[in-house]
């Protein structure tokens, strides 16, 4: 038994690190919990992992009126606690709340050229597709500096991300190998950790997003969530209850395919669809029961936690103090490498 923990133990050191954070923007929906979340909750098992709560992300476009940022903070948090995130297995923790992510942004900022933010893909995307904001500031062109700095700050061995945002990834791999190449070896690569992220459809068929208004929360009621599912688009051609449809043009049938684990059932649902012995509602009713057999847990742990405020500020506490711990010895080794005094 004693040699048993002892190999366990020696496990638990040698874990690689895994690092992933997310941008506090109110309640999640059911797309990040089938692209990510689910994700997230298998890797703390294998892995040491941080989840941050990365509130100064999120003021880069939200300056302007950063009035709900706490309250979108904590939503994220019922959220990621609710699907299973463990903050015995687990740092959870906000991002501002430790103030090393900040001085290595500043490090970092000294040595990356500017035109590697220039041409950023992602950065001339926002800039077209979030007309709405005033982004010609600083911070919103040197985002991927601070995203670097988030990721290895703890020497995060690996990065959780879906093939769309592997450019990301090698961002901030660039940035490692210059500062190791001016400093010596002080971060190590980190590898991208390709995770499944499947077509998640809102209820209009376009990708779920709130922005788009189309997104099935999960904190909403499972009446609301019928509701919405009752009244999603489906196959263009089945304008009547007996014409012959196509599943796989209709966003109720991919919903099937992310949500409905019965292999059976999945095959009676698109035969029923072509044949047309199978109505819409009846399908829809079949998905929304899936997704309440998912949901009624979680949205049970939910409820736990919101009566629970104290339980809140104890998993960011503690999680802070966890990721502090590797942070302060991070910057303590970046101070030297740069030639900085040591504080005093």
């Amino acid at each position: 038994m004693a040699a048993m923990t002892r190999e366990r133990s020696v496990k638990s050191i040698m874990r690689e690190r895994v690092f992933s954070g997310m941008r506090p923007t109110g309640r999640l929906h059911l797309g990040h919990l089938a692209g990510a979340l689910t994700n997230w909750v298998r890797l703390q098992d294998d892995y040491e992992c941080f989840y941050c709560i990365v509130d100064w992300h999120a003021l880069m476009s939200d300056y302007a009126d950063s009035r709900q940022l706490a309250a979108n903070g904590q939503e994220i948090l019922l959220d990621w606690l609710a699907v299973g995130l463990d903050p015995a297995k687990s740092a959870i923790f906000v991002q501002s709340h430790v103030a090393e992510h900040a001085e290595l942004h500043l490090a970092l900022s000294m040595i990356t050229p500017l035109g590697w933010l220039e041409r950023c893909p992602t950065y001339k995307d926002q800039i077209i597709n979030m007309k709405n904001k005033d982004l010609s500031n600083y911070a919103f062109l040197g985002y991927p500096v601070l995203m670097a700095a988030d990721i290895i700050l703890y020497k995060a061995h690996k990065v959780p991300v879906g093939e769309d945002q592997s450019a990301h990834l090698e961002l901030t791999r660039e940035v490692v190998r210059r500062f190791n190449h001016f400093y010596g070896d002080v971060f190590p690569e980190p590898d991208i950790l390709l995770t499944p992220t499947p077509k998640v459809p809102g209820t209009d068929g376009r990708k779920m997003s709130k922005s788009y208004g189309n997104s099935l929360a999960i904190a909403d009621s499972l009446e609301e969530i019928w509701e919405r599912i009752r009244t999603m688009l489906t196959d263009p051609a089945r304008i009547r209850r007996t014409d012959p449809g196509d599943p796989e043009k209709c966003p109720v049938w991919d919903l099937h395919k992310v949500f409905n684990a019965d292999a059976a059932e999945r095959e009676e649902v698109a035969s029923g669809c072509r044949s047309a012995a199978m109505g819409c509602i009846e399908c829809k009713k079949k998905l929304h029961g899936h997704i309440c057999t998912l949901l009624e847990p979680i949205q049970e742990r939910r409820r736990y936690y919101e009566t629970h405020g104290s339980a809140l500020e104890e998993v960011l506490h503690q999680g802070a103090q966890k990721a502090r711990v590797v942070a302060e010895a991070t910057m303590h080794h970046v101070r030297s490498a740069m030639g900085l005094q040591p504080p005093r």
